[in-house]
């Protein structure tokens, strides 16, 4: 289901985000904002499964069926009743009908910092997703704060369960969508414009096995990659996010989507959270069937004098490997390492790294031409990703070009699509792929037998 195409439903939604205004900075509103559509989420399914077993326990015809009020009462509070049906367990005064009735309560900051710890307490599972103490913590106004629970309240948001739970998802990636645009070029650091997650998923077609996001920000490769598999939950997700609250919110999202998403936190470059290590102090990388990314471009100061000589990523000479002024490819060799053989990489990547000749750029790019790596890049438009013009291309890394896992060999190929002059004006400084752009560029692409 697709958020309301109702102008006024989806401003009045962001109108709520600005009653923060002046309470906080911009760049922290969704800090406080998507954790409320998260617990919206997490009670509807809780009420929703409770309200299943009470019709059981009092339907003469179900297997279920009660006639002793107590005994009603423990099949209502078993916990296995839920967790069966993938239902987190809330107790009574996390539940949102407990957050609405005291809305207007003075204390509601901390009413609502403590239903997060009563959640994350009674779900060991959620431990690292909901955020801890942040509204006690903020400077804003308790009104603010009613303001938010009465717009999440409305009917849009608890009617008919599966119709809710879609708006919910939508919702909370509407709000990342949002929030990333008033944020402008930092906003990118977070989320991905959906125009490229979506070409970049049809591109790379996972379809079955094991995906990666090094930098998975708020998730949003993981749920459109969902989206996109006939074969629901055939795909594993793993990722690595260096941002505490980002991951945070990364984690809400997937788990609205129905996704269980492994998810670490972490610096992927310095600190890489997916390793298999040995007994004797040895390692060797997990490896994955999909590796799908937008790493930060041109990162300068990344930390290049702590990786080591004898670093195992590295495809040439550890003095033409490196370049601390831009990570671009130190990152397609993190990419690299961790794809397995007959798997694919696609990722989102500044037009600069086509051409550059800097030392730790250039011999990284040739040895990967060489090794018959690359397999494609797309070459975007400007004004695709938020407050920046910076130009950027889609490249993809194949450890399959000799015809493994059913793909066609084509070791001699390299397949290089211009799609500048395509996209959409949304305003003076923004582009949108449209659908029938992103479908017009995939007949080219396909690899499959």
């Amino acid at each position: 289901m697709t958020l309301k195409a109702d102008i006024n439903f989806t401003s009045d939604l962001f109108d709520a985000a600005n009653k923060l205004r002046g309470s906080v900075a911009p760049s922290q509103y969704k800090n406080f904002v998507l954790p409320l559509i998260f617990l919206r989420y997490l009670s509807l399914r809780y009420e929703k499964r409770r309200s299943e077993l009470e019709q059981l326990v009092r339907d003469p015809k179900s297997d279920w069926y009660m006639e002793d009020k107590e005994m009603r009462e423990v099949i209502l509070e078993d916990e296995d009743q839920y967790r069966s049906e993938r239902v987190y367990i809330l107790p009574s005064e996390a539940q949102w009908s407990h957050i609405v009735s005291n809305a207007k309560q003075p204390t509601i900051k901390k009413i609502l910092d403590d239903a997060m710890k009563l959640i994350e307490d009674a779900n060991p599972e959620l431990d690292g997703v909901l955020p801890r103490n942040i509204y006690q913590a903020s400077n804003i106004p308790a009104e603010s704060i009613a303001g938010l629970i009465e717009i999440f309240s409305r009917d849009v948001f608890g009617g008919s369960y599966s119709d809710s739970v879609d708006v919910l998802g939508a919702t909370y990636i509407y709000f990342i969508s949002e929030f990333a645009s008033s944020e402008g070029q930092r906003g990118g650091e977070f989320f991905t414009p959906a125009s490229i997650v979506k070409l970049l998923v049809a591109m790379l077609e996972p379809i079955s096995g094991t995906l990666f996001d090094p930098a998975c920000g708020s998730g949003g490769m993981f749920v459109q990659s969902e989206d996109y598999t006939p074969n629901k939950h055939s795909l594993s997700f793993h990722g690595q996010e260096n941002v505490d609250m980002t991951l945070r919110l990364g984690k809400m999202n997937v788990l609205m989507h129905g996704i269980n998403a492994d998810i670490k936190l972490g610096n992927s470059l310095l600190d890489d959270k997916f390793l298999i290590k040995h007994e004797d102090g040895s390692f060797e990388p997990m490896q994955f069937d999909y590796v799908i990314a937008n790493p930060p471009f041109n990162l300068k100061d990344w930390g290049a004098d702590r990786i080591s000589k004898q670093d195992p990523r590295l495809i040439v000479e550890y003095d033409k490997a490196l370049n601390n002024s831009n990570a671009n490819y130190m990152w397609m060799q993190h990419f690299l390492w961790h794809l397995a053989p007959g798997g694919t990489a696609g990722y989102v990547m500044a037009n600069g790294a086509m051409t550059t000749n800097t030392s730790g750029e250039k011999e990284v790019r040739q040895q990967l031409i060489e090794d018959n790596y690359v397999d494609c890049v797309v070459q975007l438009p400007e004004k695709l990703f938020y407050g920046t013009p910076i130009p950027c291309s889609l490249f993809f890394l194949s450890k399959n070009r000799k015809g493994e896992n059913g793909y066609r060999a084509r070791e001699d190929e390299f397949l290089f699509i211009d799609v500048r002059k395509k996209g959409t004006l949304l305003s003076r400084k923004q582009k949108i792929l449209i659908q029938e752009e992103i479908m017009d560029r995939l007949h080219l692409t396909g690899q499959k037998n």
